[in-house]
């Protein structure tokens, strides 16, 4: 085997390996850990709390739902665009303005003071948020 077949070969081991794990979610979970999550949001379109309706919220784009104030960091970041999907909920959910901040390229803050910590937690409530 050639050198440059051998470091294709390790490159590719590498990144096989460290590529992080996908956790698959549980709806019937996260309906269950969403209990935490309906003090600031409602399931129903049109009815906002202290958090915008996450009825139809998987794959919206930001700053989307019809009669929601959202704070600076959550608009500042709006500018820079991204959806709600599961890559952004992922990291999103851990730490909401860590996440903001990142997208922003700036210290932002999120309103929602709320984070998940386990990764279990965080794929369950997607493939809820997911099943709405």
């Amino acid at each position: 085997m050639t050198f440059s077949r051998k470091l294709v070969l390790v490159a590719s081991s590498i990144a096989f390996l460290s590529a992080a794990p996908a956790i698959a979610g549980d709806a019937e979970k996260g309906e269950k850990l969403f209990k935490r999550c309906a003090a600031c949001h409602s399931l129903e379109a049109g009815v906002n709390k202290v958090g915008p309706s996450l009825a139809g919220s998987f794959g919206r784009e930001c700053g989307t739902v019809e009669g929601f104030k959202y704070g600076k960091g959550y608009l500042a970041a709006c500018e820079k665009g991204f959806v709600a999907d599961e890559a952004f909920l992922t990291d999103y959910l851990k730490d909401p303005s860590a996440k903001l901040s990142e997208i922003a390229g700036s210290k932002e803050r999120s309103k929602m003071a709320f984070k998940l910590n386990k990764d279990e937690d965080v794929a369950d409530i997607i493939e809820f948020l997911k099943a709405q």
